[in-house]
């Protein structure tokens, strides 16, 4: 069987899954470039080199940051808009999976079922899973695959997701940091980010906070 390559779509009407293909998930301590098995560090840098020329990238956060709160989960979303604002990225979160039909706003908050409505709303162009429900990130990876030029990366709690463009394994607020640093990293060397200007607000349990005039 040839070697099946994960990349940025638009590439079918039902693009295959990546595991019928052939390809596998990474080992511990390795991660996965558009179906290639890599050393993670490898993985560190091209990861922050896609963010980083992106002209909308965006994180995708899902349940598992949003609502499952405990400490570590806590450390995690730190970590998390820490990198959102290292390169900086827009943050849309995964809220709710559950279904809402017959009324979903697709471009107030991604769905597994409607991920390439939202993608195109708001021109993303890479994009972030992390803490998303490994049966629900399938879905919405070969959606996205299918229908968008979008570029995936999944940072999987678990053993990754072969049907991202790339995808690292054993995710924790410390690996996420690591990619921190690999955007720093870039920085310091003149790399800049290419992202279109956007007007970030922050929200606490009251409602939008806004800074004084």
């Amino acid at each position: 069987m040839s070697h099946y390559e994960v990349k940025a779509g638009p590439e079918a009407f039902l693009p295959p899954a990546a595991a019928t293909m052939g390809n596998v998930l990474p080992d511990p301590g390795e991660a996965h470039i558009e179906g290639r098995i890599v050393p993670e560090e490898e993985a560190y840098e091209y990861c922050a080199r896609k963010l980083l020329e992106a002209k909308v990238p965006t994180i995708f956060p899902g349940p598992l940051v949003l609502w499952k709160w405990n400490d570590h989960v806590a450390e995690k979303a730190t970590a998390i808009r820490e990198l959102a604002n290292a390169v900086p990225m827009r943050l849309i979160p995964m809220a709710d999976y559950r279904p809402k039909y017959p009324k979903i706003d697709a471009a107030v908050e991604i769905n597994p079922n409607h991920p390439n409505l939202t993608i195109w709303h708001n021109k993303i162009d890479v994009c972030i899973f992390v803490g998303v429900h490994c049966h629900q990130a399938n879905l919405a990876l070969k959606m996205i695959r299918a229908a968008t030029d979008c570029y995936t990366i999944a940072m999987c709690a678990q053993a990754g997701h072969e049907d991202a463009c790339l995808s690292f394994r054993d995710a924790t607020p410390e690996k996420i940091r690591t990619l921190i640093k690999a955007v720093e990293k870039l920085k310091s060397e003149g790399v800049k980010s290419q992202a279109n200007d956007f007007t970030q607000f922050k929200m606490d349990r009251t409602g939008l906070i806004v800074k004084p005039s």
